[in-house]
């Protein structure tokens, strides 16, 4: 198969396939001409990027997923550890997500959305600069 199809059937664009052949992710064969050839293997690789990527993971926690499932030998709490350091995270990030919204729903019930100049969410971002460390 070559990078279109490839690209088609994993739902990958193009440009990322290269870049995980680039990080070393995903390794096609190459004819003579230099094409990229892909295998089954490969499809098969990409997809599980493609689905784990989907999921946030990192491309390091990918790289740690694909060697794991490659492994016959491997222990299903490794894959659990790579998952449950993700899912916390994401959860911190929740928190955070939560927070901005909270903050942000604040200043839009605050602002008047009216014709005047003053605007509370402006002031907010004004004067949120981070401060300047003395010397």
């Amino acid at each position: 198969m070559n990078i279109g199809d490839v690209s088609r059937l994993s739902g990958l664009p193009a440009k990322t396939i290269r870049y995980y052949e680039e990080i070393g992710l995903v390794t096609p064969l190459r004819d003579d001409n230099g094409y990229r050839r892909f295998r089954e293997s490969d499809l098969h690789r990409l997809a599980f990027l493609n689905r784990a990527r989907s999921l946030g993971f990192t491309i390091e926690d990918c790289r740690g997923l694909l060697a794991l499932y490659q492994d016959d030998h491997r222990a299903s709490a490794d894959v659990k550890r790579i998952a449950r350091e993700h899912l916390a995270r994401i959860d911190e990030k929740l928190v955070e997500l939560k927070a901005m919204r909270k903050t942000l729903a604040h200043l839009v019930h605050c602002c008047a959305g009216d014709n005047r100049p003053d605007c509370p969410i402006l002031d907010d971002l004004a004067g949120a600069r981070p401060e300047q460390s003395e010397q």
